[in-house]
Order: C-alpha cells, then sequence, then structure tokens
C-alpha cells in the first residue's frame, strides 16, 4: 500500500497485477477494504492492474474533519479522474461499491474521458437520504435493528470487529468476513476518535457530505460499458435501485447475486470477477 498525491489529496492505494496492464480502478466504500482481496486477485490474474483505493477521510487518505467535510461528492468523482490519470494507463475502468458507486456514477458522468468502462455495485443513484418515490428506500426493520445498538469502544479493536460482525448478520452478509474486514480497517484507522472511526467503519462522511445537485437524470448519457451488480438481499439499498440504474444506463448489463447482500460474497467472486473482466 502506498499514497498518491492528487491535486494536493493524498489517497491511499493497493495495487495488484501488472503495473502495465488495463486499469480497473476501484473506488471504496468507503475505505478500499469493502473490496474483496480475491476479487483483486482474480481481476489481476485475468490480466488486468487493479487498484483499489481509499475515498477521503478514510483509510491511509488524507483525514480532516468527517463531521464538516470540505468537499463534496463531485470532489470526490474528480480525486477518481485524478487518480485513474496520475497512474498513467489511459482511461481506465471505474468501479464502485455502495457509496462509491455513487462517487463512481458522478465520476463517469463528470470525466467521461478517464475512464473506458463502469461497474457499480451495491448502489443506488440518488444521494443519501429519502430516495425518490420509485425507489426502494433502507428496509425498515433491519435498519431499525442496525442503529438501535449501542457504539463500541472504538478504542477495543476486538470490540469493533464484533460490533461489524453483529451488523453483517443483520444485513444478510457474512459476519467472519465483516469481523475480518473491520479489524483490518481498524488498523488503518488514523486514530479512535469516534468521528474518524465513523468515517471508517459505517462511512456516516457521507451523511453530512454535500451531494448536489441531482445526477439520476443524466445516467442515459453514460456512454461506456456499464455492468451494475446487486445483491437479491440487500436490504440497504434493495434490489430495486440497481435495475433502475440498469435501466437507465444504455446498453448496462444487471448481474443479481441471489445469494448477496451488501458485500460481495466470496462464492460470487468469480462471477462477478469474469462479468468485470468481459466488460473491458
Amino acid at each position: 500500500m502506498t499514497t498518491v498525491d492528487v491535486d494536493g489529496t493524498a489517497l491511499g492505494i493497493e495495487s495488484f497485477g501488472d503495473h502495465d496492464a488495463p486499469l480497473v480502478l476501484l473506488a471504496g466504500g468507503t475505505t478500499m477494504l469493502s473490496w474483496p482481496d480475491a476479487l483483486c486477485e482474480r481481476l489481476a490474474a485475468g490480466g488486468r492492474r487493479v487498484v483499489r483505493y481509499d475515498l477521503r477521510d478514510s483509510g491511509e487518505s488524507t483525514t480532516a474533519d468527517p463531521q464538516a467535510p470540505a468537499y463534496t461528492l463531485r470532489d470526490l468523482a474528480a480525486d477518481a479522474a485524478a487518480l485513474a490519470g496520475a497512474l498513467g494507463a489511459g482511461p481506465a475502468h471505474l468501479a464502485g461499491i455502495g457509496v462509491g458507486g455513487m462517487v463512481a456514477q458522478v465520476a463517469v458522468l463528470d470525466h467521461p474521458g478517464a475512464f473506458s468502462a463502469l461497474t457499480l455495485a451495491g448502489t443506488r443513484a440518488v444521494a443519501p437520504g429519502p430516495p425518490d418515490d420509485d425507489l426502494p428506500d433502507h428496509d425498515r426493520a433491519t435498519m431499525g435493528r442496525l442503529f438501535a445498538r449501542p457504539l463500541p469502544d472504538w478504542a477495543d479493536r476486538e470490540a469493533v470487529a464484533e460490533f461489524a460482525a453483529a451488523g453483517a448478520e443483520i444485513l444478510g452478509d457474512d459476519p467472519a468476513a465483516a469481523r475480518a474486514v473491520a479489524g483490518r480497517v481498524w488498523d488503518r484507522t488514523p486514530g479512535t476518535a469516534p468521528p474518524v472511526q465513523l468515517a471508517n467503519q459505517l462511512g456516516m462522511v457521507f451523511s453530512r457530505l454535500d451531494c448536489g445537485p441531482r445526477w439520476r437524470e443524466r445516467l442515459p448519457g453514460i456512454g461506456v460499458p456499464t455492468l451494475v451488480v446487486h445483491g437479491r438481499r440487500n436490504r440497504f439499498f434493495p434490489v430495486g435501485n440497481g435495475e433502475a440504474i440498469a435501466r437507465a444506463v444504455p446498453g448496462a448489463r444487471l448481474l443479481v447475486l441471489e445469494e448477496g447482500a451488501t458485500a460481495i460474497p466470496a462464492a460470487a467472486v468469480g462471477e462477478v470477477a469474469e462479468a468485470m473482466l468481459t466488460l473491458g
């Protein structure tokens, strides 16, 4: 892992594969570890240079004040385009998961020349907050259980990992995988202050981010091959959100993971990697 400076912002990155191979840039949601190691390795084995990275206020990237971010969703999109340029491999295949998928949509719309393909995993086409009337919102019962839990002692790595595992069970994801990833995220988080931990573990900085103006109506203008991956059992962004994106983007392919929830499950890594490699 290392950092790359883009327009005065440090972005933490990790690379897999041949430096001269076509670039697949993975925007974390919010840390790079949202993208499974096994998926990165499969893409690299398929002849791609894979670079996953942390968004601002997470992991190895620039951390300032997650409670009052002085940047917008469009700044994060500009980061993606600038990073693709800094890595110097021509237009990149950009992929975003969760809130990283929001970044990826705006990046391809605002900076079309920087990207050759787009993958969107477990995301939606509207900003955090109430969705449009035709889009399914977070499952209310699931969210009630998820956010009724007391927060852990952020200075206690094991408590944080256990909190993540319990949350994954509520969401329908693999608790053991979530526990392991949360521990690794904790190791990479710059301090145990609750706002910083919330930004890294839960992505709460997005609830305070300026995500205007809307971009959903611009989706038909996406002109690169697009793959939409969504878990059938996703209770945070129900599958109707992915279906809506796939309908809006010309020629998009929708890949529904029947056993998937918010994370890409280990059993689906091969299928997702193959679909991404086919895309470009």
